[in-house]
């Protein structure tokens, strides 16, 4: 007996609600995601099959059991974006297929008209395209309003029909899917003939579902987008020899050789064997020293030395003979400025009354100030002012 559509997806749903918390590395994760790939490829044949939607039916045409199940193509770009590449050309397969599932999930929402003219008009500008970093923070303020605004109301619409909230974390879009599918434990006829409130409720709520669920996708197209360039435009593969080593790394070393004077001597390190082959290429390294033996002792001394001419003595010594030399100014500063000149220090040693040092310094002061008078008397104040006679 086959499983019924509901509970096939709620299977598939939480499958892929594990596979989203788990490392896509682990061999676990990709047993999960080849599970849920057949079973999803098994639902959508009998989906199919059923002929559940056709592009002459409009939104009110669909039934709301049948609503949710416009998210299957959300699903599969999840999962099929979980797969564990190798190399960069299948993870570049796998995300071009991704990018096919997410793009058709946003096709059907706009073809059956459940997204609303202000969200697509948010959702269609492309963030990365935006020149101006305040536009750029501002979209991404209000695609992120939109989205908690979303989710806010379908719980708000979950605790009014008194479902439970998980408690190991924030349910993922595919525990919301799966809590408005009906399971083989509430399938009485009861809830299939439910009355027409119940079914509002929830068919409003399933929009808001496929609502958000589009924000998610359009999100998640613009990143798929711009890894899928990078994918694109990267360098190739490096192509791995049997022996497992890189082929360009042997090109490069055989181009790089064939500049080189110290290649490895074909016949070992010893360096014995000819010094050229018959096209007169080094095929070991060698120097050219002079004939003369005292010439080549003298070259051999240098080899260690230093290439430049060693110091003949220290700073501090060299100073010394300039000091003594009177090549360096001593004084100035703010202790010149401060102490007398020499008048001024002729005038205080002469006030040193009684004492020899005194009377001579006193007669210097006079001998000074009398050979001034003279001097003034000479050459009286403007005398050598030549520069504004007429």
């Amino acid at each position: 007996m086959s499983i019924s559509l509901p509970n096939l997806y709620n299977r598939i749903l939480s499958d892929t609600s594990k596979v989203t918390n788990l490392p896509a590395l682990e061999d676990e994760t990709q047993v999960l995601v080849t599970k849920c790939l057949n079973e999803l490829k098994t639902l959508h044949s009998r989906l199919v099959e059923l002929s559940l939607f056709s592009p002459n039916e409009t939104l009110d045409d669909i039934s709301t059991q049948d609503l949710l199940y416009l998210s299957v193509p959300y699903t599969f770009a999840e999962v099929q974006g979980r797969i564990r590449a190798s190399n960069p050309a299948q993870r570049l397969n796998s995300l071009i297929q991704a990018e096919k599932y997410t793009h058709s999930y946003i096709t059907l929402m706009e073809q059956y008209e459940i997204i609303p003219a202000d969200e697509r008009a948010l959702y269609d500008r492309k963030i990365v395209q935006i020149a101006d970093y305040g536009k750029r923070r501002e979209l991404k303020i209000n695609q992120y309003k939109k989205e908690k605004e979303l989710l806010v109301r379908i719980q708000t619409i979950q605790k009014r029909r008194g479902q439970v909230e998980r408690n190991d974390g924030a349910p993922t879009d595919f525990d919301l899917i799966a809590s408005l599918l009906p399971t083989s434990s509430n399938t009485s006829k009861d809830e299939v003939e439910m009355d027409s409130d119940a079914d509002e409720i929830l068919r409003d709520t399933a929009l808001l579902l496929l609502r958000l669920l589009y924000v998610h996708a359009s999100t998640q197209s613009q990143s798929m987008q711009q890894e899928l360039e990078l994918l694109r435009n990267a360098p190739p593969s490096p192509i791995i020899s049997p022996e497992g080593t890189d082929e360009r790394d042997h090109k490069r070393k055989a181009v790089a050789d064939e500049w080189k004077l110290d290649i490895p001597v074909p016949g070992g390190p010893d360096g014995k064997g000819p010094l050229l082959d018959p096209t007169g290429k080094p095929l070991r390294p060698f120097t050219i020293l002079p004939s003369d033996v005292g010439e080549r002792a003298r070259l051999q001394s240098q080899v260690f030395g230093p290439g430049h001419r060693l110091p003949t003595m220290s700073i501090d010594e060299y100073l010394e003979i300039e000091r003594q030399n009177g090549n360096i100014l001593t004084g100035g500063g703010a202790a010149s400025q401060a102490a007398p000149t020499s008048s001024e220090q002729l005038a205080i040693d002469s006030e040193m009354d009684g004492t020899v040092d005194g009377d001579l310094k006193t007669e210097q002061k006079r001998q000074k100030e009398e050979s001034w008078a003279v001097y003034t008397e000479v050459n009286p104040r403007g005398a050598g002012n030549t520069m504004n006679r007429g």
